[in-house]
């Protein structure tokens, strides 16, 4: 059986593996030194606030971002259901999110796994990064020549931290915020942003933005982990438009239990739920296709013709498709179907 001494070496070789091999090389830079100083290329500096989170009611790993860089989303964390988040930002380097995943899963706690990342960074000094596993442990580290305002709060199963910000309220902004939130993982990450940016935010401003929580074999048929991954590249009101997309997917899944409280009889809770899709995302056409399958199912026609009406108004494409949609077989002569339908 191997000693405890010897797995620790061997998880060191693994990283310095990946560090000079796979990162030095896509970098071009020496050992150790995994990528520029933020000087070096000050316009993709991730000039940033976020937040990572855990719930541990349901086992979901979060992380919301906001920053006044391009897709901020894309580049500043890496997350894996069941086993951890990481935020990389400042002057971000993935090779934190990559290797720190491989580091985790091979039995390092948070705290050991960044130190080691760190004292193997040259560029150390420009970095800010924050672990979360699926555990609640944390860690963290803000360099100090990231931009000021900068600087971090960690506690169980959160840390919050930013860079370039108005000041230390904006981080203490989103640590109040969630911890004194309920509800799913996504809404209490937004409202922890929307509470950062009320007390000033970046202070360069905003253009992207994101949103993503996990839970290993939450996706599909268990083939992926995401619960929520939403995120808005480049907008002038990013956390505006996170809230949209986010009305977006609660409006989808309200659609889904619509369905099935349907198929099990219960045709008011469905029209209920459906009703409750339509208002939470109006723009979503498909809420208001479900919404008129509903109605004409419990005898309601007239409403069932005005939804109708509405989806095709929200998606024209919809003057084509809904003859063809079982649901509506039998409204394909009724004259007033046959009416929206055609209508310009």
């Amino acid at each position: 059986m191997r000693t405890p001494s010897h797995g620790h070496r061997v998880v060191r070789q693994v990283v310095l593996s990946l560090i000079l091999v796979v990162v030095g090389a896509d970098l071009k830079v020496g050992p150790y030194h995994v990528g520029a100083y933020q000087s070096d290329y000050d316009p993709d500096a991730m000039g940033t606030f976020s937040i990572i989170a855990r719930d541990p009611a349901t086992g979901e790993l979060g992380m919301g971002v906001q920053s006044k860089a391009f897709g901020a989303g894309n580049r500043a964390m890496t997350i894996k259901g069941g086993l951890a988040v990481v935020a990389h930002q400042a002057a971000a380097n993935p090779m934190y999110g990559g290797v720190g995943l491989e580091l985790l899963g091979r039995g390092m706690a948070p705290e050991q796994a960044l130190e080691f990342m760190v004292r193997a960074d040259e560029g150390r000094d420009s970095r800010q990064v924050a672990i979360l596993d699926a555990q609640g442990r944390t860690a963290a580290w803000t360099g100090t020549g990231a931009n000021d305002w900068k600087g971090h709060r960690c506690g169980v199963n959160y840390c919050a931290q930013g860079n370039i910000l108005v000041g230390q309220g904006v981080v203490d902004a989103m640590v109040t915020s969630f911890q004194g939130s309920s509800g799913p993982l996504a809404e209490r990450l937004l409202a922890a942003l929307d509470a950062a940016q009320a007390a000033g935010g970046d202070a360069r401003g905003m253009q992207s933005g994101a949103i993503v929580v996990v839970r290993a074999l939450a996706g599909s048929a268990g083939f992926s982990d995401r619960v929520v991954d939403i995120r808005v590249d480049d907008h002038k009101a990013p956390l505006v438009e996170l809230r949209r997309l986010l009305n977006l997917v609660r409006s989808g899944q309200l659609i889904t239990d619509a369905n099935r409280v349907q198929r099990e009889g219960n045709v008011e809770g469905a029209t209920a739920a459906a009703l409750k899709a339509s208002q939470l995302s109006p723009e979503n056409d498909n809420a208001w296709v479900a919404l008129a399958a509903i109605h004409l199912k419990a005898g309601r026609k007239p409403a069932a013709i005005d939804a109708l009406r509405k989806a095709i108004e929200l998606n024209p494409a919809n003057r084509r498709q809904l003859p063809r949609n079982p649901a509506f077989e039998s409204l394909r002569d009724d004259p007033a179907f046959v009416a929206v339908i055609r209508e310009p």
